[in-house]
């Protein structure tokens, strides 16, 4: 899947498989809880336990998460005696974190008010 060759996604008659591909990996960072961690490890690699105590959450929700980050290969762990530190698997991830805050910068607070997946003043947004 390249952005520039014969299966961009942008490109009419995309192969299907190209397509859940992609989606798949939106998926994979639509969680807010998946997206905090994945942006901690941009900055460097991390425990679980590190983790936990940067973003505040349940030791066994962010084992989880990461669990998925990793099923999904976008992060890997290296053991090092009983533990185990995590880092990206890919640094497009970076390149990828990095254009998304581009493009919310670009359309300012449009994604927050849209009627499917911003979040309404009374209510946290959807995480899916």
């Amino acid at each position: 899947m390249t952005i520039n060759g014969a299966s961009d996604l942008c490109t009419p008659g995309v192969p299907e498989e190209n397509l859940n591909a992609a989606v798949s990996l939106f998926h994979s960072l639509s969680d807010a809880t998946r997206l905090a961690i994945v942006r901690r490890l941009a900055h460097g690699e991390a425990r679980v336990a590190d983790l936990v105590a940067e973003l505040g959450l349940a030791q066994s929700t962010v084992s989880a998460h990461v669990a998925c980050l990793r099923d999904c290969r976008l992060v890997e762990g290296r053991p090092e005696g009983r533990q185990v530190f995590y880092q990206l698997a890919r640094p497009e991830l970076i390149d990828l974190l990095f254009s998304a805050e581009t493009l919310l910068a670009a359309t300012g607070s449009a994604v927050a008010l849209c009627p499917n997946y911003g979040a309404s003043p009374a209510e946290p947004a959807r995480h899916e």
